[in-house]
């Protein structure tokens, strides 16, 4: 991402080491992706294979991923606005 003089903090925290579209938007998809596998699916299936796959059996990490993968989203929105990234 190239700096910009009226770039939010809340931009910069996000892509301070992100300089192309393409891997903020494979940060986008992985946090989507980690967002899905931490719901707790232990609490819906009484599966052995799904106690084996999904660790997760609460509801914080969903809390915490789910504003974070926002979070990236509006602040890639923001830098495809503002024409910040590097070519």
């Amino acid at each position: 991402m190239k700096k910009i003089d009226k770039t939010p903090l809340w931009v910069t925290l996000v892509y301070a080491n992100v300089h192309t579209r393409k891997m903020a938007l494979i940060m986008v998809i992985f946090c989507v992706v980690f967002s899905l596998y931490c719901v707790p699916w232990v609490q819906f299936s009484k599966n052995a294979v799904v106690y084996k796959l999904f660790l997760i059996d609460d509801w914080s990490w969903v809390a915490m991923m789910i504003p974070m993968t926002i979070w990236y989203w509006i602040s890639l929105k923001w830098v495809d606005k503002n024409a910040g990234w590097e070519s």
